[in-house]
């Protein structure tokens, strides 16, 4: 098991920020994809963005790109999610995962992590 804890979730209002923290247990997260998920009750999980391992390549969600920005340090295990102008819209548990099998890529579906933290709540209020 990769243990991952998500913090920094919160209330806040439109047009505010928030960020995100994913701290990793155990092995050194540098050859790891990591990413980001969000999820609504009664809906899918929700891709939201990836890093690759050197931190060099970046995969951001149409709805999110140019308002959210993913980075890692992998010295202290930890990746975060930067979120920008939040919407209400984006509201919803926000997930981290991690692809611990290495392939390479930047991946953008949930089927190919492999670990998840438990969540961490944001709420966007209007």
């Amino acid at each position: 098991q990769v243990p991952l804890v998500e913090s920094g979730g919160g209330l806040v209002q439109t047009g505010g920020s928030l960020r995100l923290s994913c701290a990793v247990s155990g092995p050194s997260i540098r050859y790891y994809a990591m990413g980001w998920f969000r999820q609504l009750p009664g809906k899918e999980r929700e891709f939201v963005a990836s890093i690759d391992g050197s931190g060099g390549r970046t995969v951001y969600a149409d709805s999110v790109k140019g308002r959210f920005t993913i980075s890692r340090d992998n010295a202290k295990n930890t990746v975060f999610l930067q979120m920008n102008s939040l919407k209400p819209e984006d509201t919803a548990v926000y997930y981290c995962a991690a692809q611990t099998y290495i392939t390479n890529s930047v991946p953008a579906r949930a089927i190919e992590y492999n670990h998840w933290g438990q969540g961490t709540q944001v709420t966007v209020s209007s």
